[in-house]
């Protein structure tokens, strides 16, 4: 879980009160935070460190000092800036003067999308600075996955001419004085001699181009999302106007850090210019993007709903200000039902709503936890095993038997190995709508991906390998009111140099001997498997699983060397 240092005297200045650090922890449960180590109270307030640890990765707007010190705020019946004053909307951009970025169309298939703003005011103190730069490393750490789909930079605005220009630029003939260094490198250099260039200069090495910001003088900025230049790039204590840009390969990710990094200063006390960012090619949100922007769609919720989920008796006035308090603005409409429903339009630096057990729990944590009062349970039960997972032991017990070694594996994985390797088109598989990271963005649709991966890496045991996982898998399917299925399922393979189809063929004829099923097989044209070499399995007509020879391609994707068999079995049709 994210964790963030906090100067004291900043935060408790952002907060406008001040707590001892026992009350202090209690507070921050609103955040669904906590703290990891309290400050030595032997230094003055100014250099004291208060680290704090968040338990929700759905949050980023709480990674900074001026988020999580918002949202205490706000619980505990305070404001905020008015966001609106700088925020455009569909329909209606707000003025940016000459603050103009343009796109070069080069850009579309290496980092397409930019935005900007410049924040102004008010000089930046050591906290202040230290702040921007924990701000920017866990945004585009943690949300921006390691910068690939957000990266921010931050520069001396006074010394910009626009318009800005964000470029794609030749590696090998570009070259300019990178932050830490006193002489020119190229673009090319930088990503094998820069340590930042080591670091995260494996996001554009395969481009045959690579992004760069300058301003309308030629003066060069940064090569985005590697490293800013030692001129303009290098913000120091007491500058007073800076320009914030964040490029990326995820717009909407790229809009919600904007948001978060502009409603964090605008909270601090300076002021939110935003800036035009004009694309030749169409963003989602079309081409021209002024930003700040709020894109947030509203989230519906009834009272019934939420009463019922609390186990609560709430009226509509205390939703609306458990609501208020974490941050949402809140309608209520009536309809003469006797239910009434919430239209939930969340702040500019949230979009974690993404059902109505979202607004639900916003409610809970609106609420002071007084709000619910334990209660002892009312029913009594005697807790057993479920029956799915009875016949899923009977069936691990005869794998073993078979000479198959259990494995576990993670339910959620990346593209490249549920779909790509697999040869397989995503039309049936689950997609998460907001991954913190690509290798944990699909619900597995199959268990065979999972032991094709641990059998890549298990080149150097002695074989023949058997192994197998009993566990869910779930994929898309319109029949269900949810629009997926989740099912129980067992994957097997064998990996030796004798694996073929009618080693799998006696195997599953054995364990569904003993699990007192009849079958019958038919053809199957699975492109996991060898055409010719597969089967499908059936029971009483309808198909419950399939096995065969894993096709070499598959293989090769997988870098395993050696024939392997697979199959995988529906365990609740064999119930």
């Amino acid at each position: 879980m994210p964790k963030i240092e906090v100067n004291e005297k900043l935060f408790f200045n952002l907060l406008g009160k001040h707590y001892d650090y026992d009350t202090l922890e209690d507070r921050l449960t609103c955040g669904k935070a906590e703290l990891d180590e309290k400050p030595d109270t032997t230094l003055p307030e100014d250099q004291r460190v208060i680290k704090i640890e968040l338990n929700d990765t759905n949050r980023p707007d709480l990674w900074s000092t001026g988020g999580i010190a918002r949202q205490l705020r706000l619980h505990s019946g305070g404001t905020c800036y008015d966001y609106n004053t700088f925020l455009s909307k569909s329909g209606a951009l707000v003025d940016c003067k000459n603050r103009t970025v343009t796109v070069d169309p080069g850009l579309e298939h290496i980092r397409p999308y930019m935005t900007a703003f410049v924040i102004s005011g008010k000089p930046i103190d050591e906290p202040m600075l230290l702040d921007i730069i924990q701000t920017q490393e866990k945004l585009c750490w943690n949300f921006g996955r390691k910068r690939r789909s957000v990266s921010m930079g931050v520069y001396r605005s006074a010394m910009i001419k626009w318009p800005v220009h964000y470029t794609a630029v030749d590696p090998d003939t570009t070259s300019f004085v990178p932050l830490q260094c006193e002489t020119p490198m190229t673009c090319r250099q930088i990503l094998t001699d820069h340590p930042k260039g080591k670091e995260y200069g494996w996001i554009l090495k395969d481009a045959k181009k690579f992004p760069l910001l300058k301003d309308d003088k030629d003066e060069i900025m940064s090569m985005a999302p590697i490293i800013n230049s030692a001129t303009l790039g290098a913000v120091k204590v007491g500058d007073s106007d800076l320009l914030v840009e964040m490029t990326g390969t995820d717009i909407v990710s790229l809009l919600l850090s904007t948001n978060i990094v502009a409603c964090d200063f605008a909270d601090a006390g300076y002021t939110i210019l935003p800036c035009k960012v004009e694309h030749p090619y169409d963003t989602g949100f079309g081409k021209t993007i002024v930003a700040p922007y709020y894109f947030q769609k509203p989230t519906q919720a009834s009272l019934q709903s939420i009463n019922k989920l609390l186990g609560s008796n709430l009226s509509a006035e205390d939703v609306c200000k458990a609501l208020e308090r974490m941050g949402n603005t809140v309608t209520v409409s009536e309809e003469n039902t006797g239910n009434p429903q919430f239209s939930v339009q969340p702040a500019p630096y949230r979009n974690d709503f993404l059902h109505e057990v979202d607004v639900i729990e916003d409610v809970m944590m609106g609420m002071e936890l007084s709000a619910f009062p334990p209660e002892k349970p009312r029913d009594f039960t005697i807790g057993r095993l479920s029956p799915v997972t009875t016949f899923s032991r009977k069936a691990k017990s005869l794998m073993v038997g078979l000479g198959y070694q259990e494995m576990i594996f993670n339910y959620l994985g990346s593209k490249r190995d549920y779909i790509d390797k697999m040869n397989i088109d995503s039309s049936h598989v689950i997609e998460i709508s907001n991954p913190m990271s690509e290798n944990y963005q699909f619900v597995r649709p199959s268990i065979i991906p999972s032991l094709l991966g641990a059998e890549s890496g298990s080149g150097n045991a002695v074989y023949p390998h058997k192994i197998f996982e009993i566990g869910k898998i779930a994929y898309l399917c319109d029949e269900e009111v949810t629009g997926t299925r989740t099912r129980q399922s067992l994957g097997f393979l064998t990996a030796a140099g004798d694996a073929n189809f009618n080693t799998a063929a006696s195997e599953v004829a054995t364990l569904l001997y003993f699990l007192d099923h009849e079958y019958s097989v038919a053809e199957s044209d699975d492109p996991r498997f060898i055409p010719g070499r597969q089967a499908q399995l059936l029971l009483n007509g309808k198909p419950v699983g399939i096995f065969g020879e894993i096709h070499p391609s598959v293989l090769e994707n997988w870098a395993v060397s050696v024939p392997c068999v697979a199959g995988e079995l529906d365990i609740e049709s064999l119930m």
